[in-house]
């Protein structure tokens, strides 16, 4: 049975903490768009700030349709599942907003995590909603290690080749909506 929580607490905390992988949830305001799901899990990409307020590094990649979503309209839910242990399934539902390498406070943000090789920005979670239901549904898997490849991948790049990527892939989302957009131009 499904409960709705005033807050994190200490003990949803050290459960959110302790989760391998996450998973994002926004979706544009029309009728047509995508609902886009990402799943996330670059160790230590997760933090709980406060009761009510979450972040997470938002890494170089192929996509942009979180940051496309929360500009158009701040809708997230991020979703945990206990994959062992005693089953569980946390959703925070919230407003996002997001603090790109350009932007103040990005430096202050960044140092929370400890992997930051291809970040572009924090996503910032203000929690209006916290519930956990069973998890009798999700399948007990074991956990092997990290895929070190994307900051690994991103890090080759350098900050020039990162730029690139971005202004290729990520100016806009799968529904043309913009997204990643806020790179400069190379200076010819």
């Amino acid at each position: 049975m499904g409960k709705v929580h005033e807050r994190i607490d200490e003990r949803m905390r050290r459960f959110l903490l302790a989760q391998h992988v996450f998973f994002v949830a926004t979706a544009p305001s029309g009728p047509d768009g995508r609902v886009n799901v990402s799943p996330k899990g670059v160790d230590g990409s997760f933090v709980v700030l406060d009761d009510h307020t979450v972040a997470y590094l938002d890494l170089t990649a192929s996509g942009a349709e979180t940051i496309a979503h929360l500009r158009e309209n701040g809708r997230i839910t991020v979703m945990f599942c206990a994959f062992d242990g005693p089953p569980n399934i946390v959703r925070l539902h919230g407003r996002g907003r997001f603090v790109t390498l350009y932007d103040d406070g990005f430096a202050e943000l960044l140092a929370l995590f400890p992997e930051t090789r291809g970040a572009r920005a924090v996503v910032v979670v203000d929690v209006e909603r916290v519930s956990d239901s069973c998890g009798y549904g999700v399948p007990l898997m074991d956990y092997v290690g990290e895929r070190d490849l994307l900051p690994p991948y991103m890090e080759r790049k350098g900050a020039d080749g990162q730029a690139a990527y971005r202004r290729q892939k990520n100016r806009t989302s799968i529904d043309g909506l913009p997204a990643f957009d806020f790179d400069p131009e190379p200076a010819v």
